[in-house]
């Protein structure tokens, strides 16, 4: 019988090829760090929550400060750098809704006096990736570009109803206390029964948010901000409905199905 024999100039290639996976692995992995609770990391932070040497860490931190996709803070640690944001931004660029959305925010702006937020989903929740602001006040309620929301605000929670990867979902839900994480799947569900929500994002600021789909699913939440005293949270509030038109009109040009009109119909 033939002996099949491999030639050590092969081995060592195969050597390097899960060499070169493993490297790109963990910087996915370190990458993966960097979320809206953690702006910032240090190599012994990296080290201890991906269980590496302290040398390795500052090593794999050192090379992607050098290939700018970090980048050394003042404090001593790593924050995300020029690359890596300048791909991010590119990305988003090419999303077509971000195109499309800027003629129905301003009509919904101008016709609820309110600032209008586009969020698009992130690696672990919502990204702004536009905002048209409500410029007809003496007062501005408004959000940053590029800023990354909770998972207690009204566009997460809309995301977190209708991502198609559910099992992601869950984990993310997972990682918070008992009690918040009870309180924020009752949120879940009442978004999948209603198909919108209205939530406080932050105190004495109201978001209320709706889903927008293409042909893949959800793939933005358009929302308008506002001061509390201005904005109603009600579900017959009549700048929901006005949210809830501009969500339904995006899909359609976006060529998805607008999955809450399906409630309408179960109920019919």
């Amino acid at each position: 019988m033939a002996k099949s024999t491999r030639s050590p100039d092969s081995a060592r290639t195969d050597r390097g090829d899960q060499a070169d996976i493993q490297a790109v692995s963990r910087v996915s992995q370190i990458l993966s760090l960097f979320d809206p609770a953690t702006p910032e990391v240090t190599a012994g932070e990296v080290a201890e929550r991906l269980s590496l040497n302290r040398t390795t860490a500052y090593r794999y931190c050192t090379s992607l400060v050098a290939a700018g996709l970090l980048e050394r803070s003042p404090e001593g640690g790593y924050v995300p750098g020029g690359l890596l944001l300048q791909l991010g931004a590119f990305a988003i660029g090419r999303r077509r809704v971000v195109n499309l959305a800027p003629r129905h925010m301003q009509a919904l702006s101008r016709a609820t006096q309110t600032s209008v937020v586009l969020s698009l989903w992130g690696l672990t929740g919502p990204v702004v990736s536009r905002v048209e602001e409500n410029v007809s006040t003496v007062v501005i309620v408004s959000v940053r570009v590029g800023s990354h929301l909770p998972l207690d605000t009204a566009q997460s929670k809309i995301f977190l109803a209708y991502h198609v990867d559910q099992l992601s979902m869950e984990r993310l839900t997972a990682n918070l206390p008992g009690p918040a994480q009870d309180e924020l799947r009752a949120d879940i569900e009442r978004v999948r029964a209603v198909g919108h929500c209205s939530a406080m994002s932050t105190p004495g600021v109201v978001a209320v948010a709706a889903p927008v789909f293409d042909e893949y699913g959800i793939c933005a939440t358009i929302a308008i901000v506002g001061p509390d005293n201005t904005l109603s949270m009600s579900d017959d509030a009549p700048e929901l409905r006005v949210v809830v038109d501009t969500a339904r009109e995006l899909t359609r040009e976006l060529g998805g199905h607008y999955r809450p009109d399906d409630l309408d119909q179960r109920a019919v």
